[in-house]
């Protein structure tokens, strides 16, 4: 543990205020004589509680058992391990509501105020404290109460907390501003992307008369990549694949690439060439589709069946390609063709064929990707800038936090660097 001010002492979360764990949901209490809203994690976002979708069940019996109070702080129980143990103080708005056990209460104690363990509960999300602690099922990272109980605790002089909450708040709030503008930025970014993409690839309605109305299975040949399964972890020919969580827009990420085994002549069947498109065929709705050109590195390396690869027969560019289902994933084209399971949507090659896909004469589409290259690169650029905004915004939010308990937050002099940081960013 880090060193604390001469005035301040270390505890524990339980030694400062009262832990508990929400109401475990179920389906008999779908529906009741005693319905009331509750919170989940939907709900909590870091410093905000949204109440725009809140849920009901029936907590007959139990409901001043887990009712919230003003000033209880809610944790996120179960996250991705970056945002585990997400935190928001309930500031009694909605009243008479309830929380259930993908949250966590924390009621502060006499010697700790709520706006301080936020404080203290948003820096052990940002520095990964809570992750150390966390119980990590596929994705999904755990803050069991238990977990929480134990972990550590600074408890400086109450006036003392005011005043650096106070602080923080000032530059958080500056921070929180800056961060708004970003947002409009990347939405103006990719409202733009849109709009030139509709506009360089009109409706099917539009097409120019000299342009071919066909089908994507008429332009090119549509695959699915090859099943995975859990005997061809390991074998004599481990061979590198593709698969869903490389493939963005426009690029490939080739940061985390798996093996398989691949018998026979199964590799070739399914090794990628240079030119081909892929497209996701399983993600979210509004990324469904989501494509990308191989362009050849690595060298040796085949797909599997969470990718759908488009190969564009003679008189179809693979980068005019790419545009036309650029155009269909922004606009939805793709979506309105899926099947939606929970969250995801599947694009299965049997629907992916018949979408229309206009083909004009090669010289216009060279003509086409040429201009659209240069308005989508300078909108790129924009994107890395608004990325780079983003991260410097987290960066000094961090900064901040620890800050908080080094004591340079209430020291004048030390904080004219971090305001410095506030201007430059």
């Amino acid at each position: 543990m880090i060193g604390l001010p001469s005035n301040w002492r270390w505890s524990t979360v339980a030694a400062e205020g009262s832990v508990d764990l929400g109401r475990q949901r179920h389906p008999n209490w779908h529906t009741g004589p005693e319905m009331r809203p509750y919170l989940r994690v939907a709900n909590v976002f870091e410093d905000r509680i949204d109440t725009t979708d809140l849920k009901y069940m029936d907590f007959s019996g139990v409901f001043d058992r887990y009712k919230l109070r003003s000033g209880d702080v809610l944790l996120n129980e179960g996250q991705s391990p970056e945002l585990l143990g997400r935190p928001a103080i309930y500031r009694g708005i909605p009243d008479d509501i309830a929380f259930t056990n993908t949250l966590i209460r924390f009621r502060a104690g006499p010697a700790a105020t709520p706006e301080w363990a936020l404080t203290v509960f948003r820096h052990y999300m940002h520095s990964g404290r809570f992750a150390r602690e966390a119980r990590i099922t596929t994705k999904i990272a755990h803050l069991s109460a238990s977990r929480l109980k134990a972990v550590e605790f600074p408890v400086p002089p109450l006036e003392e907390q005011r005043h650096i909450v106070g602080i923080l708040e000032d530059h958080l709030s500056r921070i929180e501003a800056a961060d708004g503008y970003v947002a409009t930025g990347s939405r103006r970014a990719l409202a733009l992307v849109k709009s030139l993409l509709r506009t360089i690839i009109p409706d099917v309605a539009e097409y120019p008369s000299h342009w071919t109305t066909s089908t994507v299975d008429q332009a090119g040949r549509v695959e699915l990549g090859r099943q995975r399964h859990p005997d061809w972890h390991t074998g004599p020919n481990m061979r590198p694949y593709l698969r869903v969580a490389n493939v963005f827009e426009d690029r490939i990420d080739l940061s985390d690439v798996k093996e398989m085994h691949w018998p026979g002549e199964t590799f070739e069947r399914f090794r990628l060439r240079p030119g081909d498109v892929l497209l996701n065929e399983g993600q979210s709705p509004e990324f469904l589709g989501r494509p990308a050109i191989y362009r050849g590195d690595p060298p040796a390396i085949a797909f599997t069946n969470t990718l759908l690869r488009f190969t564009p027969h003679d008189g179809v560019m693979p980068e005019f390609a790419l545009l036309v289902f650029r155009r269909h994933m922004h606009t939805g084209r793709f979506t309105r063709e899926a099947r939606i399971t929970t969250n995801i949507g599947h694009l299965s090659a049997a629907r992916l064929k018949p979408i229309e896909f206009p083909i004009p004469p090669v010289k216009e589409q060279a003509k086409i990707v040429a201009q659209a290259k240069e308005y989508l690169d300078a909108i790129q650029c924009l994107e890395r800038e608004l990325a780079r905004a983003v991260a410097r915004s987290a960066t000094l939010r961090r900064s901040l936090l620890s800050a908080a308990f080094s004591g340079r937050l209430t020291n004048e002099q030390a904080q004219r660097p971090l305001a410095a940081g506030l201007v430059d960013a």
